[in-house]
């Protein structure tokens, strides 16, 4: 796109920089709007599991529920409690929504169409991904709230508890794949499945690890039975407690790209990104793009169907899963695959 604009006339710098904010906008704009869809989705999805209609009255099919919700709070006012400090109580928020779209600019949606192909794309995302606990934690604490408070800490120690586990899972795909470029990654899946599916989920050796990470996804967006930062029953709505209109939005749209962004990622690092399932000719004839948003509403609906049918975990349990099952799971594979991969590639 650069090239596209020096063909007008303008000068290598900035040709660069119209078509990097082209890009951001061209990723971030499909992203709000998907986010809104989403919500809507996961709605309709634990509806038809609870045997009720969902949001049906805005719009054909209910579809500007979304949209009614966003105008609503926009229209708000926002209130800060008096021992709240301001600067923080509102920089939290911002934070968690700019995080979640950081991230975005490393994932390759087909062959070439990433904004930023950088050759460190999987420590830029496990990076960006670990910030995003920030926004959570200083909520908490700007809000001068007992209740807030608590969810700051547990999100705090979640977080902590379940990055350690995914670092050793993405070491694993890291040595399997001999690069930390997602694009690579992605290419790297032809036919890895008994030499027709596009998938190292398929490969028994990376298939467990596959499982953990999408589990793991669940801990690390705070999705039920993980949600214990939120837990209604405990801490009234968590970190977001003291927040009202455009400042609680914030936070709904930072985890919910961040929640499409984990559904990204395993579909990228397990089962092909943009490949088509299987290999085969007449497949790569559907853009690439089509492929990855399939697999993402694929791994969505998992997500949405985990929320509405398993009950909450005890604080307990969840930090018993992450360090007593996860981290020497995730450990003993690393030293597994590696083995592997010197006895049968590097011998």
């Amino acid at each position: 796109m650069t090239a596209w604009f020096e063909s007008w006339g303008l000068t290598y710098e900035w040709s660069w920089f119209i078509a990097t904010v082209v890009g951001i906008l061209a990723i971030a704009l499909p992203l709000m709007l998907a986010v809104a869809m989403i919500i809507y989705a996961d709605r309709k999805i634990w509806a038809a599991i609870a045997l009720r209609r969902g949001p049906n009255v805005v719009g054909p099919f209910g579809l500007l529920q979304s949209f009614a919700d966003g105008l609503k709070v926009f229209l708000q006012e926002t209130i800060i409690p008096s021992g709240a400090n301001r600067v923080l109580f509102l920089i939290a928020p911002i934070i968690t929504f700019t995080v979640a779209l950081m991230a975005w600019a490393v994932i390759p949606f087909d062959a070439g169409v990433v904004l930023a192909d950088i050759d460190v794309g999987l420590l830029y995302i496990l990076a960006i991904s670990s910030l995003g606990v920030y926004g959570v934690v200083i909520s908490g604490w700007a809000s001068n709230s007992k209740y807030p408070f608590f969810s700051a800490l547990r999100a705090a120690a979640q977080m902590i508890s379940y990055e350690v586990s995914i670092g050793f899972i993405l070491v694993s795909v890291i040595l399997y794949a001999d690069s930390t470029n997602l694009s690579v990654i992605v290419l790297k899946q032809v036919g890895h499945g008994f030499g027709v599916v596009n998938a190292y989920g398929f490969n028994l050796l990376l298939f467990p690890i596959a499982v953990m990470f999408l589990i793991s996804s669940l801990a690390e967006t705070a999705r039920a039975p993980f949600d214990l930062t939120e837990a209604e029953s405990e801490l009234v709505a968590g970190y977001q407690t003291e927040y009202s209109s455009m400042s609680f939005a914030l936070f709904w749209l930072g985890e919910y790209a961040n929640v499409i962004l984990m559904c990204a990622l395993n579909a990228i690092l397990f089962w092909g990104g943009w490949l088509p399932p299987v290999d085969w000719a007449p497949l790569y004839a559907v853009p690439g793009i089509i492929w990855l948003f399939a697999k993402i509403l694929v791994f969505f609906f998992i997500f949405s169907w985990v929320k509405a049918t398993v009950p909450r975990y005890r604080y307990d349990q969840l930090m018993r899963l992450g360090w007593k099952v996860f981290l020497p799971i995730s450990l003993f594979w690393v030293c597994l695959v590696s083995g592997w991969l010197m006895l049968t590639r590097y011998s």
